[in-house]
Formats: structure tokens, C-alpha cells, sequence
């Protein structure tokens, strides 16, 4: 898929300046709202809406240390992602009702990374069919609610 249009994506791209520095470091750095997309931080990591989604509801976890791969962080690092990962799924389950997930991390360029030097693990939520002709044939998402809306319902859940 080449691209996802939306007005809010547009917004974004007309407006956004190019920030200096990793994307994942610069948000753990600001506030938590709907602008900065986190819905929860844990100890060693935190919680973060994909700015591009592939889906409603489409979560990432990401350390706050800023390392490449799994290998470079401590277990209590990686112990509490897979917990958030999981949690991810419960929060998304009850929200979305998704019929299942895709789940993974991308590490490094050849796997398709899409910010190289700072592991993450996305959680993406799927339901039957889910993949229609806009996707496929012109290559355009189309998601049912704002990111605004999808931050809100999301980082309400992870305070219950």
C-alpha cells in the first residue's frame, strides 16, 4: 500500500516539519494527548497509537530505551512489553471486537522497518475481510474513525 488519505493525514503532512532526533524518543518526551498519541507508559516502555494505521486501533509497544533490536534490552525491558503487548490485545478485543491480530516487530531495513534504531512491536487488529478493493486496487486505507476518536476510547481503557 502506497497511501493512506484522510484529512486528518493531511493535516499532518502539510503541517509536520521535520523532526530531528528518533520519532519514538521525541514522543516519550512530550506530554500524553491525543497530539502525541500515548495512551499509557509502563515502567521501561509505553503505549503509543500508530500515526499511520493500518487499522482502527493499530497500537504499538516501544521501550524507552532507544535500541535497535530485542537482543540490546534487559528482561524486565522486554518482560513488560510482551505484558503491554498482551494487555494491548485485551484492551483492543474489548473496544473492537477484531475477529484476530497481527503482531510483530520489524527489526531492521531488510524486515521493513519503518524507524530503524528503535525496536518496537506493533499490534494490529483484523477482522474477516476486512481487506477491501480500496486497499487492494487503489491502494488507499480507509479507516472508520479519526486517530483523535481511536486515542480517546483506547487511552480511557488503559486507565479503567
Amino acid at each position: 500500500m502506497k497511501h493512506l488519505w484522510s484529512p486528518w493525514r493531511m493535516t499532518y503532512i502539510s503541517n509536520n516539519k521535520k523532526e530531528s532526533g528518533c520519532v519514538f524518543c521525541n514522543a516519550q518526551a512530550k506530554a500524553d494527548d491525543a497530539e502525541n498519541l500515548i495512551a499509557f507508559r509502563g515502567k521501561f516502555s509505553y503505549v503509543i497509537l500508530n500515526r499511520f494505521p493500518y487499522t482502527s486501533g493499530h497500537l504499538m509497544v516501544i521501550p524507552f530505551a532507544h535500541v535497535s533490536n530485542l537482543e540490546e534490552l534487559d528482561a524486565e525491558t522486554r518482560a513488560e512489553m510482551m505484558e503491554l503487548t498482551t494487555r494491548c490485545m485485551t484492551v483492543l478485543r474489548e473496544l473492537y471486537k477484531p475477529h484476530g491480530f497481527n503482531m510483530g516487530a520489524n527489526i531492521g531495513e531488510a524486515a521493513g522497518a519503518g524507524v530503524l534504531g528503535h525496536v518496537h512491536i506493533h499490534i494490529v487488529p483484523r477482522w474477516a475481510g476486512d481487506t477491501n478493493f480500496m486497499s487492494a486496487v487503489g491502494e488507499t486505507r480507509v479507516l472508520p474513525e479519526s486517530l483523535e476518536e481511536t486515542y480517546k476510547r483506547v487511552e480511557k481503557a488503559f486507565s479503567i
